[in-house]
C-alpha cells in the first residue's frame, strides 16, 4: 500500500530542526518520498497529521508482566502459558500506543523469543522485539526467579551461550540488587566485575550486545569497566561512573518511570513495603544523579523498565515525558532519547525518518515537538509500512 501522510511539522527522530509542510510518502515498507506539501502525491491512501515522528523505542521491557504492584509474587503464580498470553497482549498493547521496537531484558521462559519470530512471521500484531531470554545472575540475586542463576566466570560463559541457544540476540547481567526481588539490597554488588566480563568476552564473540541491571555505586561502575553497552538503571551513580560512561562511551538507560509509577501509588497500599521501602530511598536520588550524567554529556537512550508496578507497556510515552521533566531535555531531546538514539544502542534500523528508511512512524495530534505529551495518544501507527492501528 502506497501512503502519503501530510503534517504539519515532521521530526526525523535526530536533533536536527524539524521540517514544517512536508509530505511523507511510504511505499513497499519504506519512505519513498518526502516534498513540499505543495507536491501532490500519487497514494491509494491519503492522512493528515499535525506532527510526525519516529515509531517509539523502548529499550527495556519485560513482555510478560504489565504493571501488576507485586512483582515476584505474580511470576510465581502464573503458569509458563498464561506468562505467554500475557506477554502476546502487552505487545499488541504496546504496539498500538505507538512503540514499534522493544529490546525484552529478561523473562521466565523464551516468551519474548517465540513471540518475536511469531510478530516477524505477522502471525501476531507487536513491535519488533529484541530479546536477551533470561536475565543472568548471581545465585539467589535480584531477579532469581525468573533467571538464570550462575556462579564464576565459566557458568556465566555457560549461561550466556544457553541464551544464544536459546535464540537471544543480546545479553542481560545482573549486577547488583533490585527493588522487586525480596530481599535484594540495589546498593549491594551482585554479579562480580571478573564475572562480567567473561559474560561480555563470550557475547562478544557471538555478535550478542549486553545490558547490565545496575543500580548501586559500585555495581555501576564494575559493569562499566566490565564492558556493559549500556547500563540500566544507574540511579546511584557518582562522578566516577560519569567518568566511566564517556570513556567506554556506553549508554544509560535511566527508566525513570519504573520508579515513578511506584512512588506515585504508594497510597494504594497494594504493594509489598520492601518495594515501596527501595522505590522511595531511590526517588530521592535518582533524578538528581541522572540529570547530572545527562548535563556532563552521558548518552541516554529511552527505557522504561515497562511491566513493573504500574508502568504499563502502553504507557511508554510518560518515561518520554519523565527525561523531559526531570532531566531537563527539550521535548525534542526526549523524542529523540526514545528513537534515534535507542535504535543505535541495541542495533536496529528504526528510530530515523529518511528516504529509504523502514517506515515506522506516528501521526498525532500535537506538536511533540513543542509539548511531548502529544505522544500519549497516536492517531496511526504505522509500522514496517503498514497500518498497525489507527484511533476513531
Amino acid at each position: 500500500m502506497r501512503i502519503a501522510i501530510r503534517t504539519g511539522m515532521l521530526y526525523d527522530g535526530t536533533d536536527a530542526p524539524p521540517r514544517s509542510n512536508v509530505t511523507l510518502v511510504v511505499d513497499d515498507g519504506r519512505i519513498a518520498e518526502i516534498a513540499g506539501n505543495a507536491e501532490r502525491a500519487v497514494a491509494d491512501r491519503t492522512y493528515e497529521a499535525a506532527s510526525v515522528v519516529p515509531g517509539l523505542i523502548n529499550c527495556h521491557v519485560h513482555l510478560e508482566v504489565n504493571g501488576e504492584p507485586d512483582i515476584q509474587t505474580f511470576y510465581l503464580i502464573r503458569t509458563p502459558t498464561e506468562r505467554t498470553l500475557d506477554a502476546a497482549r502487552h505487545a499488541r498493547l504496546a504496539l498500538e500506543a505507538g512503540v514499534t521496537t522493544v529490546r525484552d531484558l529478561g523473562g521466565s521462559e523464551s516468551n519474548a523469543i517465540a513471540l518475536r519470530d511469531a510478530v516477524a512471521r505477522g502471525e501476531h500484531p507487536g513491535p519488533t522485539i529484541v530479546a536477551a531470554g533470561r536475565a543472568i545472575c548471581m545465585t539467589g540475586g535480584h531477579g532469581f526467579f525468573l533467571g538464570r542463576e550462575a556462579d564464576g566466570p565459566w557458568d556465566v560463559r555457560k549461561a550466556v551461550r544457553e541464551q544464544r541457544k536459546a535464540g537471544a540476540t543480546c545479553i542481560k547481567l545482573v549486577a547488583t540488587g533490585g527493588v522487586l526481588t525480596k530481599g535484594a539490597v540495589p546498593g549491594q554488588d551482585q554479579l562480580g566485575e571478573e564475572e562480567m566480563r567473561a559474560a561480555i568476552v563470550e557475547a562478544a564473540t557471538h555478535g550478542m550486545r549486553v545490558a547490565a541491571h545496575a543500580i548501586g555505586t559500585s555495581g555501576i561502575k564494575n559493569a562499566l569497566r566490565a564492558g556493559v553497552t549500556s547500563v540500566e538503571h544507574g540511579h546511584l551513580l557518582d562522578d566516577e561512573a560519569i567518568e566511566l560512561f564517556q570513556s567506554r562511551d556506553a549508554y544509560l538507560v535511566p527508566t525513570l518511570a519504573a520508579v515513578w509509577r511506584i512512588y506515585e501509588n504508594i497510597a494504594g497500599g497494594a504493594q509489598p513495603e520492601y518495594v515501596v521501602r527501595k522505590a522511595t530511598e531511590i526517588y530521592q536520588h535518582a533524578g538528581e544523579n541522572i540529570r547530572k550524567a545527562y548535563r556532563a554529556g552521558v548518552k541516554i537512550a529511552g527505557g522504561s523498565d515497562a511491566g513493573t508496578p504500574y508502568n504499563r507497556h502502553e504507557d511508554y510515552a510518560y518515561e518520554v515525558e519523565l527525561m523531559s521533566t526531570v532531566l531537563g531535555m527539550s521535548p525534542q531531546q526526549a523524542l529523540t532519547a526514545a528513537t534515534a538514539t535507542a535504535a543505535q544502542l541495541i542495533g536496529v534500523d528504526a528510530g530515523v525518518l529518511a528516504v529509504g528508511r523502514p517506515a515506522d512512524l506516528l501521526l498525532l495530534a500535537g506538536d511533540a515537538g513543542s509539548d511531548v505529551r502529544a505522544l500519549r495518544e497516536p492517531r496511526v501507527v504505522v509500522k514496517g509500512g503498514a497500518i498497525a492501528h489507527e484511533r476513531p
